[in-house]
């Protein structure tokens, strides 16, 4: 049995699966695992997370891409055409497996383009509440893993699951993270409370056109807090020249460190060592809460929120529309934290239902091998 895991997004994707990928090849040594990137730094970025499992051995590809799109992926990184045509191209590789292993949902269009023969199998990523999260398409996977009762119950009561085509209680990337940062040194060396402003990149969405200058600017005029501006992979992910500029603009002051996409803002290093989470809609705040700890929400568009399942997230803490006086916005969320505490743990217990802090890859490594086991073919449903 040959099994291949894709990656054709942006890092932020990566360690939602590749920790499976480890975990079959190591617990099944008789199954071939292939690792398919698109391109050489990818490669070699994802060679250094699969290091810190030596005993798994897999076989590294090199995705087939035109030029020109190749050449646009390494100057502006992944987009919707890259993406499209790294499936394209390569449909005829990937008919070769079982099985096709995927964080994402754009793989699906495999199937509108003629593949016939190997599961689609999605590992998910992130644990937020939107509805992105929940689109109704997933119904076309093969098989789904996911994190704990929340997702299950939303994607059940929508129609999108199949029992005996899921398994529950895996969120693979808390395996990296514990591997990357069981020694990790402190961010900066004063004893101030750090506050992790993590926005969105969606423009409908995020509290970064309206709001981000001003909370930038109040941290940078400020002596109580450390900040770290690490924002949604995406936002400026085709803007590196905006993320240049805002580097400058605010370069020199200690008290603040600003990533605006490197793999340190997709591997848990600043949601770990935060004190407080500032931010919008990013299911980033599901990974920090992890360890119940303060949060702070910026409402930028007016929402009508309350009782609003794809909001659930921003009863975990205080909701603001206005940077007029965050200093008082701070204090309160620190203050007030006891009384979103017991929600906090209640809804990381529905969103990732893990019972211990074991590792979870296993479980979804065997899930998909069981599965794999008993499925003779996985054919694509008509209404595809």
């Amino acid at each position: 049995m040959r099994i291949v895991f894709p990656f054709i997004a942006q890092p932020h994707q990566v360690a939602h699966s590749l920790p499976i990928a480890m975990e079959i090849a190591r617990r099944h040594p008789d199954i071939g695992v292939h690792i398919a990137c698109l391109t050489d730094e990818q490669e070699a970025y994802i060679k250094g997370l699969a290091s810190l499992y030596p005993d798994s051995q897999v076989v590294y590809e090199r995705l087939t891409l035109p030029g020109p799109l190749r050449r646009q992926l390494t100057h502006r990184g992944p987009s919707v055409l890259t993406k499209l045509a790294a499936l394209l191209f390569n449909k005829n590789y990937f008919e070769t497996f079982q099985a096709i292993v995927v964080p994402e949902r754009t793989s699906l269009y495999l199937r509108r383009m003629g593949l016939r023969g190997p599961c689609l199998i999605w590992t998910r990523h992130g644990a937020g509440d939107r509805a992105v999260g929940f689109a109704r398409d997933v119904r076309h996977f093969d098989f789904i893993l996911m994190a704990g009762r929340k997702l299950e119950t939303r994607l059940l009561t929508q129609g999108a699951l199949r029992p005996g085509h899921y398994v529950t209680g895996v969120y693979a990337k808390f395996d990296l993270v514990r591997l990357m940062h069981s020694n990790a040194p402190p961010l900066f060396g004063n004893r101030r409370p750090t506050v992790l402003y993590n926005p969105h990149f969606n423009p409908r969405l995020t509290s970064w056109y309206r709001l981000g200058t001003q909370v930038l600017d109040y941290f940078a005029n400020q002596d109580r807090y450390n900040l770290v501006f690490a924002p949604h992979y995406r936002l400026f992910d085709a803007h590196r020249d905006k993320a240049a500029s805002i580097l400058r603009a605010y370069e020199g002051i200690p008290h603040m460190l600003i990533d605006p996409g490197s793999t340190r803002s997709v591997d848990m290093t600043y949601t770990m060592a935060a004190d407080l989470y500032l931010g919008d809609v990013s299911s980033q705040v599901a990974e920090f809460l992890i360890e119940p700890r303060p949060c702070l929400f910026l409402d930028a568009h007016g929402t009508k929120w309350h009782d609003n399942p794809d909001y659930l997230f921003w009863s975990l803490g205080p909701v603001i529309d206005t940077t007029d006086r965050l200093d008082q916005a701070l204090d309160g969320a620190v203050a007030g934290h006891p009384d979103f505490l017991d929600h906090q743990k209640s809804y990381i217990r529905e969103t990732f239902g893990l019972a211990d802090i074991g590792p979870t890859a296993p479980i979804g490594a065997n899930a998909i091998v069981e599965f794999l086991g008993k499925a003779h073919s996985c054919t694509p449903s008509p209404s595809l």
